[in-house]
C-alpha cells in the first residue's frame, strides 16, 4: 500500500464529509438531523447547531483532513508491516 495515497484517500474523504456537514449547517439542515440520529439512539440531543461561519468550516474542513491524512498513513505503514 503507498503511504502517501491511502493518506490523500482518508484525508480526503474524512475532509469531504466535513465540507458535507458545513453545507447542512449553511442550508439549516443540520440541527435537524442530529436530532434525528440522536433520536434513532433513544437518546435527547443536548447540543444546539451554532449558525454557519465560514472560517470555522473552513477550519474544521483543515483540520479534519490533516488528522485524516495522518491516521491514513499510519494505517498504511501499519498495513505493510503486516502483509508482506
Amino acid at each position: 500500500m503507498h503511504k502517501k495515497k491511502v493518506a490523500l484517500v482518508v484525508g480526503s474523504f474524512t475532509a469531504l464529509l466535513h465540507v458535507i456537514w458545513g453545507l447542512a449547517i449553511a442550508f439549516g439542515l443540520a440541527q435537524s438531523w442530529i436530532d434525528f440520529v440522536y433520536n434513532l439512539h433513544s437518546l435527547n440531543n443536548p447540543f444546539v447547531v451554532m449558525p454557519f461561519d465560514l472560517m470555522r468550516t473552513l477550519g474544521l474542513i483543515v483540520v479534519t483532513f490533516i488528522i485524516g491524512y495522518v491516521v491514513g498513513y499510519i494505517f498504511a505503514i501499519v498495513w505493510n508491516k503486516f502483509h508482506k
